[in-house]
């Protein structure tokens, strides 16, 4: 479903849009419209929340052991927010050990105190940490956007499938164009 609204009470999150990440093509191709949302955001007065993942959660699985061997390898500033995204110190910070922002935070909590009804969700991986986060939004009862042009996924099938299988069934979808011209008008 096409973007029809946004509430006075919406805030965008952000996903593990970080140094970690950056650097890998897709992510560079969507890190602008991310950036230029959360500028929109921060000029409406509206919450930016920006997510980093540092960790795995706590069990025993072949990918949670092969995920703890990557930490270990990768450099110090691997888990800092991207430098694009202009973090602001009215900014909500959430550092994350699961695949979604909510389970394992206080997001919900913080976005509760704010007054948020609506999130307009982007980041990286579409199919993981996007998803993950959409679906709990949708869980918690948030009006949920996906900004499809502001998402990447290494893997292009679980991308589409998540767009086009997924997110109708989560919100609404839109490009970043057009939720910036939502939130001018």
């Amino acid at each position: 479903m096409p973007l029809t609204t946004v509430d006075p009470g919406c805030a965008l999150i952000v996903v593990d849009l970080q140094k970690g990440l950056t650097g890998l093509p897709q992510v560079k191709e969507i890190l602008d419209n991310a950036a230029a949302l959360a500028a929109e955001f921060r000029a409406r007065d509206l919450p930016v929340v920006l997510v980093t993942v540092d960790g795995t959660a706590p069990g025993r699985t072949d990918a949670q052991q092969r995920a703890a061997g990557a930490q270990e390898s990768r450099p110090a500033d691997w888990a800092e927010l991207a430098p694009e995204l202009g973090r602001q110190p009215g900014d909500i910070h959430i550092t994350k050990q699961r695949w979604g922002a909510f389970t394992g935070t206080d997001l919900h909590q913080r976005l509760q105190e704010r007054g948020v009804t609506q999130t307009v969700v982007t980041g990286v991986a579409t199919s993981i940490g996007v998803e993950s986060t959409a679906r709990s939004a949708y869980e918690h009862g948030y009006h949920v956007v996906l900004a499809t042009d502001a998402m990447a996924d290494l893997d292009p099938e679980a991308h589409r499938h998540s767009i086009e299988r997924i997110f109708p069934r989560l919100g609404e979808t839109a490009a970043t164009a057009d939720i910036l011209a939502a939130l001018r008008s």
